[in-house]
């Protein structure tokens, strides 16, 4: 799911109806069918706004800023492994370009056949670092987390992924999520966010969501929020993006 422009969202914004009707009119089929036609690359997994503009260095810059804000809420206990997942990974951008630093191994989960390919070639320097995990190619939708990594995560990620998925849907991945942390663990979660109400787009078939939605989300999920921030240096173009910070509640 890429980074949303005004103008894609507004025209959208006419024909979706109230928030309840926008996650409805989401097809899993229609979303796979759409990004297996996009180049797997980095320009490709952003909508357009690739490495010939400042959103991607932006975007991890800000990232990792909050990362280190919440540092002392994200302890991990000695002896246990820092293992994080990156969810809808795309190509495996932020896992190349953030997480394994902050990690001692990273899984991924991407649906797309064509970017868990390009995937695999993009981390090969995480590979060689021998902090690049398990790559599971199946859907958000499908995941459950393998029973011996059953309260093992320090941090589940989720960026520019969850739009794919109804509410409903949503929170028992979320719920799924939990089942999957390690006592204390983080969940962030960092997606564009609609101004009013939540928004269909055609294009890939996903829903933007409002601030206010996130939150009923969470706490639906089982989560309680520690922290939030707004991504800064995107374009103007661009609905604004959000961080957030979740623990079990």
């Amino acid at each position: 799911m890429p980074l949303k422009p005004f103008e894609t969202l507004a025209q959208e914004e006419d024909n979706s109806g109230s928030e309840t009707v926008a996650d409805t009119r989401i097809n899993y089929d229609d979303a796979i069918q759409y990004w297996s036609s996009v180049p797997a690359s980095v320009n490709g997994v952003l909508g357009g706004f690739g490495e010939q503009t400042p959103v991607p260095k932006a975007d991890i810059i800000g990232s990792s800023t909050f990362l280190r804000k919440l540092s002392s809420r994200m302890p991990c206990p000695e002896g246990q492994q820092k293992l994080t997942i990156d969810m809808g990974a795309g190509i495996g951008r932020i896992t190349r370009d953030l997480l394994w630093k902050v990690s001692d191994k990273c899984d991924l989960l991407e649906p797309v056949k064509p970017f868990v390919e390009q995937m695999r070639l993009e981390l090969v320097p995480v590979a060689q670092k021998g902090k690049l995990g398990d790559i599971y190619d199946i859907g958000m939708q499908e995941w459950t987390c393998d029973e011996g990594k059953k309260g093992k995560y320090w941090l589940v990620w989720c960026q520019w992924c969850v739009g794919q998925l109804p509410d409903k849907e949503l929170v028992e991945f979320w719920r799924r999520c939990g089942e999957a942390l390690m006592e204390n663990g983080t969940m962030i979660v960092k997606e564009n966010i609609a101004p009013v109400d939540d928004i269909f787009d055609e294009t890939d078939s996903s829903v933007t969501r409002t601030d206010k939605k996130f939150r009923e989300l969470f706490i639906a999920a089982g989560f309680k929020l520690i922290g939030s921030d707004v991504q800064k240096g995107l374009p103007r173009e661009l609905y604004p993006v959000r961080m957030y910070c979740l623990k079990l509640a």
